[in-house]
């Protein structure tokens, strides 16, 4: 039985295609985009898949959250 394996992707939306564009930090080539937030996470899943049949990678880093920064 496969271990279920949970990751944070962090989403944006491009505002010149309209495409929702996503990334797993610290996680090297888990990046992928699509036109809705399902599609978007099914290609997340496909490009992680894809990653880890070559064996786990070297996650260089964790997601900790988001920060409000204010500028005067």
């Amino acid at each position: 039985m496969n271990e279920v394996k949970h990751y944070t992707a962090v989403v944006e939306r491009c505002l010149d295609t309209g495409l929702y564009v996503g990334y797993v930090p610290g996680f090297p080539g888990a990046h992928s985009q699509g036109k809705t937030l399902e599609e978007l996470n099914d290609n997340l899943k496909q490009v992680i898949d894809l990653i880890l049949e070559d064996g786990p990678p070297e996650i260089m880093g964790e997601f900790v959250g988001t920060q409000v920064v204010t500028v005067a």
